[in-house]
This record gives structure tokens, sequence and C-alpha cells, in this order.
């Protein structure tokens, strides 16, 4: 437990902020630097290249929670500058790695560092503020995370116009900042024995089962059908033996009395599917104009902008609807609708010659108001109705569904781009591409519809409170 009058709240909200901004960005900084991490190590497919974005992914959402509950029983500041040092030592090894592969291990190791980041920092921040402060801190620490979706792209066009590899670089003085200001003013706190440590076997099984459906998806086109089968059977297979141990298990990484809240399940459903589709939808954009417009770097990353800065103004629209008891289900699955009509709109007017501010900018903009109205909402209602020493453990969950969307996301783009051969070939790839996109936002949208409570949230917990937090620490 931390004396909160020995605290001082600023600078600790600052570098908790900072260390969520870290972990975030390198999620949407590296789709810019794609293309050109695909001319650096040549003959490479593009599903090989996709292990750049996707090994980081599924690292990072599978251990969220463990992660968080082993800093949880042996300190958070300790797991907190231990994920920094590894995520800016990987970050370096990265920015020189000498082969695709060995930047795809270096990225594996950098998501590892950045998935001790998110949960040591929300239980650090929780246990440093008095409860009648935690929610403005919260929010403050949460609309990082969003300021790093929205910046990724452009910061990264603009390291990249320099080389791929300042992307990375970025990271090594920052977080050598943040290591050092995080040792000075961040108070530890920890929740000892109480704490059960993470299913770790489990963690392990997940983490190969998204690996192999994901592998299964961008080989597609690549394999023969009866391996496909065999690779995305076997990963079905981890799943459902995943699921099987949860419930068993006494500390599981999912736990599945969460599962019986309704608002709870159903946003995990609903943002792993927005989140299949928004991924998609930001490889898509970039490739499109890199590789068919021939936009370099900065100019793709500036592209790329309008679409995000939407979200902030469309999240407070989002919040203003909530407040005035429109339900959440509503303002999600009107804000998935808006992302698939801006979507297909994109798909139907995208030509050879580039014509930014009339083919792709509107179809951005309205996906980017769509966006701001959805995820926001999802991220807020999730763990509404959750007893309060289960949010934490919520939040996780629901940022590894987020994570694991991303992964199953730019495998289908991969998949369903395909290897064309000419522009009509790309042309045909990228509108199937696009439409699927579509397709699972319209499913996303009926699937937030059950995120509304069917009665009034009951004064009692829903889950059994038998148990202490174990993720993020609400000490």
């Amino acid at each position: 437990m931390v004396q909160q009058s020995q605290v001082r709240p600023r600078p600790v909200l600052a570098v908790l902020s900072v260390a969520s901004f870290m972990a975030g960005l390198d999620l949407f900084i590296v789709n810019v630097a794609f293309n050109d991490i695909g001319r650096d190590f040549p003959g490479q497919s593009m599903a090989d290249l996709s292990w750049v974005l996707n090994g980081y992914a599924i690292v990072f959402a599978a251990l969220l929670v463990p992660l968080g509950r082993l800093a949880d029983r042996y300190g958070r500041k300790p797991g907190l500058i231990a994920g920094l040092l590894v995520f800016t030592l990987a970050s370096q090894a990265c920015a020189v790695a000498p082969s695709l592969w060995w930047l795809v291990g270096f990225r594996v190791l950098q998501a590892a560092g950045a998935a001790a980041l998110i949960p040591t920092s929300l239980g650090l921040l929780l246990s440093a503020y008095p409860a009648a402060r935690r929610a403005g801190a919260v929010r403050i620490w949460s609309a990082s995370a969003a300021l790093a979706a929205a910046a990724g792209p452009a910061v990264g066009g603009v390291l990249v116009d320099v080389s791929w590899r300042w992307v990375f670089e970025v990271n090594i003085p920052i977080g050598i900042a943040v290591t050092l200001l995080a040792l000075r003013f961040v108070p530890d706190s920890r929740d000892g024995a109480a704490a059960r440590l993470p299913d770790l076997p489990g963690t392990a099984v997940l983490t190969l089962a998204i690996a192999l459906l994901a592998l299964g998806l961008v080989k597609i086109n690549d394999w023969p059908g009866e391996r496909t089968t065999i690779v995305i059977a076997g990963a079905l297979l981890g799943l459902a033996w995943f699921w099987l141990r949860s419930l068993r298990h006494p500390a599981p990484v999912i736990e599945p009395s969460l599962l019986a809240v309704r608002t709870f399940s159903w946003s995990n459903a609903t943002i792993l599917l927005f989140t299949v589709a928004f991924a998609a939808n930001l490889l898509l954009g970039v490739l499109w104009m890199q590789q068919i417009w021939h936009y370099s770097p900065i100019r793709t990353g500036l592209a790329v902008a309008p679409g995000p800065l939407m979200v902030p103004i469309m999240a407070l629209v989002a919040g203003r609807l909530a407040a005035a008891r429109v339900p959440v289900g509503l303002i999600t699955a009107v804000g998935c609708m808006l992302c698939a009509f801006g979507v297909a709109v994109i798909a139907m007017s995208l030509g050879p010659a580039p014509a930014y501010t009339t083919e792709l900018l509107p179809g951005w903009l309205i996906g980017g108001m769509g966006v701001g109205l959805a995820l926001p909402t999802i991220l807020s209602a999730a763990a509404v109705d959750l007893p309060s020493h289960r949010y934490a453990t919520g939040s996780a969950v629901v940022n590894m569904s987020r994570q694991i969307g991303s992964v199953l996301g730019v495998s289908l783009a991969v998949a369903v781009l395909g290897t064309p051969h000419g522009y009509a070939d790309a042309h045909n790839g990228y509108v199937n591409a696009w439409l699927t996109v579509a397709g699972f936002m319209a499913v996303a949208a009926i699937a937030a519809l059950g995120m509304t409570p069917r009665r009034p949230r009951p004064s009692s917990p829903t889950v059994p409170e038998k148990e202490t937090e174990v993720v993020a620490g609400t000490s």
C-alpha cells in the first residue's frame, strides 16, 4: 500500500502516461515502415513481413495479464522498470537487426517489455492516487494510448523518411528518461502473497494458438490447402484447450466468471471484431498509398493523420451522448456502421492516379468519426459493471482482446490481398479486402448492441468477490 501523502501525483501521472504511450506507439508506428522494411530485406513475401507487426501484437496480447499478476505479487515498480529496460534494449536491437527474422525476434522481446508497462503503470497509478481522484487520472492515462494511435502513423512517416530504423531508435532516449524518472518519482506497490501466480502454461498455449491462427491466415495463398487446414485446426484445438483449462485453473488468464457479466462479454466480442477491421484498414491504407500511389513515408503518415484526429472530437460527442443516457451499445453500433460506410466509400472510390482529397480522405474522415464514437465507448463501458476489485483485470482482458484483433486483422488483410500481378489484380484485391473490413465492422455493430445491459446495474457485484485484484492492483 502506498502512503499517498508522500506521493507527488503529477510527476507520477506524467511518467506512467509516457510509459503507456511508448507501449501503444509501437503498435502503430511500424505500419508506415512496412514497405521500407520490405525493400531493405528483399526476397521476403508480405506474409513474412506481416510478422514484424504480428509478432509484437501476439506477445503483447498474451503477456498483459500474466505479467501484471507477477508484478502484483512481487512489486509493480520493479515490474515497470524491468519492462522499460527490456523495451528500450529490444528497441535498440530492432534498430540494428541484420535480417527480417532477427527483427521479428527482437520485436517479440520488445513486446514482452511493452506488455509489462500497461498493467504495472495502471496499477501504480491506482495505488498512488486517492479514490476520489483516480477516475480523472485514469482518463489521462488512457488518453495517452489514444494519442499514440493518432500520432503513430505521422511520427512514423517522419522517421521512416530518414530510415525505418529510426522508428526504433526514437524509443532509446525516451526509454532511458522514463526509467530514470520512474526510479525517482514513482512509489512501489504490491499485493504480495495475496496475488496468485498466473497460469503460465495456459499463457504459452494461448500465445502459440494465436500465432498458429495468424500463420494459417497469412500463408493461405502460399500453402497447400491441407497444410493450412492442419495449422488452423491446431490453433482452434489450442484455444479450446486453453478455455477448458481456464475453467479449472485457480488463476486463469481469462476468468470465466468475468464473461458472465453481459456488458463485459459483449464488449470483448465487439472490440475483437472492431479491431480486426481497424488494423486491416490501417495497413491497407498505408500499403495502397505507398505501393499503388507511390507516396513517400512522410506523405503517407501525414495522409493517415486526419482520420485519427477525428477520434478525440467524436470521443467527446460519445461522452455527451452517454451522459444523456443514450445506450452505450447504440453509440458503439453507430460508430461501427460509420466505419463500415467509410471503408465502403474508400473501396468504391480509389483509382490508379493519386487523388487523396476526393478518393481517400472522405472515407478516412467518416471512418475516423466512427472510431471516435466506438472505441472509447467500448473501452470505458467494458468493465463498468464489474466490481471495483475486478476493474483492472477486466481492462487487461479487454486490451488483450484488442491486440488479438490486431493480429487477426493484419493476417486477414495479407490473406485477402495475396500476391497481386498488375494494377487490375491489385485493385480487385484491395477492393475485396476493404469490403471484408466493412463486413467485420457491420458484424461488430450487431455485437455492440449486446453491450447495453438488459436491466439497470445491480447494486451488488455481479461477479463473486472472493478474490483480490490480481492484475493492476487496486490496493
